[in-house]
């Protein structure tokens, strides 16, 4: 522990934390990380007071450097829920997710990814394909369904083998919408234990349920698939050893199969939704955004020779992670006791970092509130710091997902906008629905029109 002279926090009011948490936790984080100026403050959220951690230096200790110190807060606010979901795996911590991180990384590896991005384009492309009727004949689509059809087609069948059929995958996503509404008060009042009814619980149940009868039959099925070279995700969780040579059990297999169902799937499709009001929202970015893929792309489908040139979409993609990041709260427990910025942090306390806040903080970031692809041109992008802009987490628990996520989405935009221009049937940007994972409050619905011949 650093020795120095620590300093007591400030901390943020019961009477200002819990109404406005209420009221619009989205906002409300925000405007809890402006009222810290990037100093480590405790939140009053009643018999929690976790510490706010924000400043681009203070998450690099707690997040990379003393990583060790800071454990995913197994009993505590986001976790406490969906660890009834997700169970010890890749998405808990200590020995289980040790475990798992060690089988499943080799999947998730850029040379990996990169040698399947023909297999996930010519999959998307297929899928985009269905868009042609309901584009000639001016029917609304849904951009939430139609990008989770587009995502569960290319991932079902090139990360799991097609074992889980694109309906059942398109069920499960549905119930994990379920559940990312329902754990919702759980979050919001962390001090409630899980024996106490609250609202969302019986939703919860029956979509736990329902993932678990549509994936359990699967996952003991690839039990005995395994020989030879199958890389699917299941064959591989069956097939790995640990790192004391051992072998997961049933229940373990199940749940990183459930993580990473979710992981593979949820974060392209919630991403995306918000693009589509953003660039309608924004003539120039559209105009770019189409003028691009138009000269790499052409008429061609999209393969892997043309994203290294699909620049402007590389940023658009990345100003997306900065305002809706893909992991929007992460909850640590301090092992040891530590200091962070000044401020004592006695072992066994809760320390909150959010990427949603640091992302749209004013001191770190020119009219957060205005989408601006140009913040993530290189020579902007390099002068600030790593911890400035984080949405897949960092450090040892950074998500296995992100170089997937970077190829994927260019593979969607870039297949959407080579063949159609869209128009919105509510031109607004919806409002960020707080849950497991940042939803829109409202449906983004468009109307599709082939690209040939329509100005940009």
């Amino acid at each position: 522990m650093n020795c120095a002279r620590t300093r007591r926090p400030a901390s943020i009011p019961l009477r200002y934390t819990l109404p406005n948490l209420l009221r619009d936790p989205a906002r409300a984080l925000v405007e809890f990380g402006e009222r810290s100026a990037g100093e480590v403050v405790r939140l009053n959220l009643g018999s929690l007071r976790p510490y706010l951690v924000t400043h681009p230096e203070h998450l690099q200790q707690v997040l990379r450097e003393r990583s060790g110190n800071y454990v995913r807060a197994g009993d505590g606010l986001q976790w406490r829920p969906l660890k009834r979901l997700f169970g010890e795996g890749i998405l808990s911590d200590g020995e289980h997710w040790a475990d798992s991180r060690q089988i499943l990384q080799p999947l998730f590896t850029a040379r990996r990814i990169d040698a399947m991005v023909d297999r996930l384009a010519v999959a998307i492309e297929e899928a985009v394909d269905e868009l042609a009727e309901p584009a000639r004949t001016g029917q609304p689509v849904n951009m939430g369904t139609v990008q989770a059809r587009i995502v569960c087609s290319a991932i079902m069948r090139v990360f799991f083998a097609d074992r889980i059929s694109v309906p059942d995958a398109m069920r499960i996503m549905q119930a994990q919408d379920d559940i990312a509404r329902s754990v919702m008060p759980r979050i919001l009042m962390p001090w409630a234990p899980l024996a106490a009814p609250m609202p969302g619980d019986r939703t919860f149940r029956r979509a736990v349920q329902l993932i678990d009868d549509l994936l359990l039959p699967t996952v003991r099925a690839a039990r005995h698939e395994t020989a030879g070279d199958a890389d699917d995700i299941i064959s591989t969780l069956w097939r790995g050893r640990t790192e004391g040579g051992g072998r997961l059990d049933e229940q373990q297999v199940r749940n990183d199969t459930v993580a990473m169902v979710a992981t593979t799937t949820e974060t392209t499709i919630s991403v995306l939704t918000w693009l589509w009001p953003h660039i309608e929202r924004n003539p120039e970015i559209a105009a770019r955004l189409y003028a691009e893929i138009d000269e790499v792309v052409g008429g061609q489908p999209v393969r892997q020779e043309h994203l290294r040139d699909l620049r402007y979409t590389r940023q658009v993609l990345d100003e997306l992670l900065r305002l809706y990041p893909i992991g929007w709260l992460f909850p640590r427990n301090a092992v040891e006791e530590d200091v962070i910025g000044g401020v004592r942090i006695p072992a066994g306390s809760t320390v909150v970092v959010s990427p949603l806040i640091t992302h749209r903080m004013s001191m770190f970031w020119e009219r957060p509130e205005v989408f601006d692809p140009d913040r993530f041109r290189p020579e902007q992008a390099r002068q600030r710091h790593r911890y400035t802009h984080f949405p897949f987490g960092g450090g040892p628990h950074q998500c296995l997902g992100m170089h997937l996520f970077y190829l994927e989405a260019t593979l969607i935009v870039a297949g959407l906008l080579s063949r159609f221009r869209f128009r919105l049937c509510r031109p607004a940007v919806p409002g960020i629905k707080v849950a497991a994972a940042l939803r829109p409050l409202e449906p983004v619905e468009v109307v599709l029109r082939p690209a040939r011949g329509v100005a940009a």
